[in-house]
């Protein structure tokens, strides 16, 4: 099932439109009905996230549980984008999500979204899927999605850091404002309780741990020898190294640029802020974020 990307025109970025309340950009709509018709099953497992917060770390942590043990070559011949498809990505005559995942072979499918919780197709609801939605403190999301779209051709250019800092404040990115991506699903947690929310942070802090919730999550008891074997193996540097797993086979990136995993820090963002902007974010910051339950940690 591998993807040709060469045929594909990255010379002129795409441009920003608002989408139902979202700014998007058209390869995550051009697909829209069929996306949202998409027929869930009841084992399907989706993963949901900000871009940037550490989607493609959980579905290889997800993947390894899953399927490490029982189809050991997926890992080494398969990239991720082809093991856990990307739902809502659509490029016309070239590569559709949706057509991805109906077709996976596996059992149960792993999916990856970064649709804010209202653009959920109805069929995972309906059907009750687990999904697993990693949200990651706002400061170093913004610097890792500044570097994302720097090197990633079919994202909107980046611009300057210091204009860039204003549109993530102001939520003017692909899949709209960090501050109601995370709030809403967050919210929906309160109301269904398949749910499982886990913090990037926390993660960076006890890889382990975080796994340990995750196979409680979904049912799974692995030996300590597998979790060890899968935790050593998803730690930041090896993911960086793995071509299955790092992005490096997929054209439409500029690793010359950045690489797609460039540093997996907590902090990072110091680097970045200047105090005037520390300042203005921190101010902004507690205006919009108003739940004092979701809790994020800027440093460790």
């Amino acid at each position: 099932m591998s993807l040709d990307f060469s045929k594909m025109d990255v010379s002129s970025r795409p441009k920003l439109f608002d989408f139902h309340g979202v700014a998007m950009i058209p390869i995550f709509t051009a697909n829209w009905e069929n996306v949202q018709n998409f027929q869930a099953r009841p084992d399907d497992i989706l993963i949901a996230t900000y871009p940037k917060a550490g989607t493609t770390w959980v579905s290889q942590i997800l993947d390894l549980l899953y399927f490490g043990k029982t189809s050991p070559e997926r890992l080494t011949s398969l990239p991720i984008y082809e093991r856990v498809p990307f739902l809502e990505m659509t490029i016309p005559n070239l590569v559709s999500g949706k057509d991805q995942a109906d077709k996976l072979p596996t059992t149960p499918r792993l999916i990856k979204s970064h649709f804010p919780v209202q653009f959920v197709p109805k069929s995972f609801w309906e059907q009750n899927c687990r999904m697993i939605y990693v949200a990651r403190n706002a400061k170093d999301n913004m610097v890792s999605y500044y570097h994302f779209d720097c090197m990633n051709n079919v994202q909107p250019a980046a611009g300057d850091w210091n204009s860039f800092f204003q549109r993530f404040m102001e939520g003017d990115m692909v899949f709209g404002s960090w501050y109601d991506h995370v709030t809403n699903w967050w919210k929906k947690t309160q109301t269904h309780s398949n749910i499982h929310y886990m913090f990037y942070e926390d993660m960076i802090e006890d890889t382990g741990r975080e796994i340990e919730k995750l196979c409680s999550f979904i049912g799974l008891s692995p030996s300590a020898e597998e979790k060890e074997m899968i935790r050593t193996g998803v730690q930041f540097d090896n993911m960086k190294k793995n071509k299955m797993a790092n992005y490096s086979t997929l054209p439409v990136m500029d690793f010359k640029v950045s690489p797609f995993m460039r540093k997996g820090k907590v902090g990072d963002w110091k680097n970045y802020f200047t105090v005037a902007q520390n300042e203005e974010f921190d101010a902004d910051y507690k205006r919009k974020m108003k739940d004092p339950a979701l809790h994020f940690r800027c440093e460790l």
